[in-house]
């Protein structure tokens, strides 16, 4: 199966957090889209690796998304080597994204920035021939996306292109608290995280509002390149 994009994030919500509302809207369209979790969060103070697996699998129902698998990386401790490229290689050679949409190139989380390069530095190696991978006993020819996109998630960097999701953001709301274990709840015992309290759930809609006033829309998420788009027409960009 060929993706149309693929979602990658360093941990389970990552990619809902950052680009839920803009996979949903693309869905709606027709799209294939993919999702792949570098980790099972299991280093995350609250829930458990099960319980993520299981929310997980919630949002990714929610979303409509085509796949969605974990490479099981060490969270936390996962870097940017040959060994962790290549499994990220075999699934962009697998799946052949248009498009990937990943972490945060600078973030609070270390992980976020690790996997921005991490991801970056796979899909680039990806379209190179001599470097051979199989999948499940296949030999697989090379593939590089065409873009590659990072979403925006703690700290408000500056985007380089923003995306109108008016429409969806009950989707993306929805998709981001199938992790119950990881946000705001009341009358909980669990301890205290920068990610629990109701203030940082209510940003993902203020956030969203923000960044549609900027280009007269109800509801956008932006994102950054480390290369320039192209358009075929100045009116592309209307």
């Amino acid at each position: 199966m060929k993706l149309d994009i693929l979602g990658i994030g360093a941990h389970p919500d990552d990619v809902e957090l950052g680009c839920g509302g803009t996979l949903a809207k693309e869905i709606s369209r027709g799209k294939k889209v993919g999702i792949l979790d570098l980790t099972r969060g299991e280093l995350g103070t609250r829930g458990s690796a099960e319980i993520r697996d299981q929310e997980a699998n919630t949002a990714a129902g929610i979303l409509g998304v085509k796949m969605r698998m974990n490479l099981e990386f060490s969270d936390g401790f996962f870097i940017n080597n040959a060994s962790h490229q290549l499994e990220i290689i075999k699934v962009l050679r697998k799946y052949r994204p248009t498009i990937v949409l990943c972490n945060a190139v600078h973030d609070r989380h270390i992980d976020h920035g690790k996997g921005a390069k991490l991801t970056a530095d796979a899909c680039f190696l990806s379209g190179l021939r001599k470097i051979e991978t199989t999948y499940e006993g296949n030999k697989q020819e090379a593939w590089r996306p065409k873009q590659v996109l990072h979403y925006i998630q703690w700290y408000d960097l500056e985007p380089d292109i923003i995306v109108d999701i008016s429409g969806f953001m009950d989707k993306k709301l929805a998709s981001v608290k199938a992790y119950a274990s990881q946000f705001y709840k009341e009358n909980t015992d669990e301890p205290s995280t920068p990610i629990s309290s109701n203030n940082f759930l209510e940003s993902v809609t203020y956030r969203a509002q923000n960044l549609g006033r900027l280009i007269g829309t109800d509801a956008a998420e932006g994102f950054t390149t480390g290369r320039c788009p192209a358009v075929d027409s100045v009116f592309d960009l209307i």
